[in-house]
């Protein structure tokens, strides 16, 4: 049987480049997003019969059970790698940001990594070899202004893995967390609580680069298959990771810059 990963957020994105780069190596690829259209988009870019679509929504844990079930029926049982990758983007002034957009957050990128985490152990302890990758941020290596409530579930996650590595180890099971600096995905269009510019305006006029997703998804199968329990990616998540380290008050001139981007009387 063919090595098999299940990928959250796989309509589009890190997903959908992930599912392409490993069905590209042979795996047969589980696709699992609310969005069915982007997961069809997605699926007709891999090979034929090698994939399949899961209508998930992560904050339901029933919902996990279920999905995971139906793409083992596929994989006798299966899943070589677990790529928690759903997220949603989310910046502004915590004192302006409603209530419910920190709820949805807090449980799309945290609770939900740990619901495909507390689901998928069984799948992963029964297949030798295994890991879980979970995707952070380069805002879980250090929090920048305006970005509080993604920030604390990227630190989550981190967290999250970390502990995870070193309880599962006995069990024969990989954790890492693949932490990017700024992706060039949908997400960045999202527009920032009080400002009038999207994320991906606000990260042109501080002068910073964008990754690409294949590098991402490259990364992702390096951390599957490598030592290192955190990967950053792209340029400003190696710097900050630097930084964070070794000089965190140039962090905090860099943030400041982020702030003013944003535009007058919202920083």
């Amino acid at each position: 049987m063919m090595k098999a990963i299940f990928i959250t957020g796989g309509g589009s994105g890190i997903g959908r480049a992930t599912a392409e780069y490993f069905a590209a190596k042979g795996w047969f690829v589980g696709l699992a997003d609310v969005n069915a259209a982007g997961m069809a988009e997605t699926a007709a870019l891999l090979p034929a019969g090698g994939s399949s679509s899961h209508i998930l929504d992560v904050r339901d844990r029933e919902q996990w059970d279920r999905v995971l079930a139906e793409f083992t029926e596929k994989t006798d049982g299966r899943i070589d790698l677990l790529f928690n990758n759903a997220g949603i983007g989310a910046g502004g002034p915590l004192s302006e940001t409603p209530t419910e957009e920190i709820d949805r957050i807090i449980d799309i990128n945290l609770k939900g990594v740990f619901y495909g985490a507390q689901a998928g152990f069984k799948y992963l302890k029964a297949t030798a070899g295994s890991a879980l990758v979970n995707t952070s941020s380069a805002a879980g290596l250090y929090a920048s202004p305006r970005m509080s409530s993604y920030a604390a579930t990227k630190f989550g996650v981190r967290a999250m893995t970390q502990s995870l590595d070193q309880e599962w180890a006995e069990h024969g099971i990989k954790v890492r967390a693949i932490m990017p600096g700024f992706i060039d995905t949908p997400l960045l269009d999202v527009s920032s609580t009080g400002s009038n510019l999207s994320i991906r305006e606000m990260v042109r006029a501080a002068g910073l680069e964008f990754t690409p997703v294949e590098k991402v998804a490259e990364a992702v199968w390096k951390a599957a298959h490598g030592n290192h329990t955190f990967l950053p990616i792209g340029k400003t998540a190696r710097k900050i990771a630097f930084l964070a380290r070794w000089a965190p008050g140039l962090l905090m001139q860099r943030g400041r810059t982020l702030a003013k981007a944003a535009g007058p009387g919202t920083a």
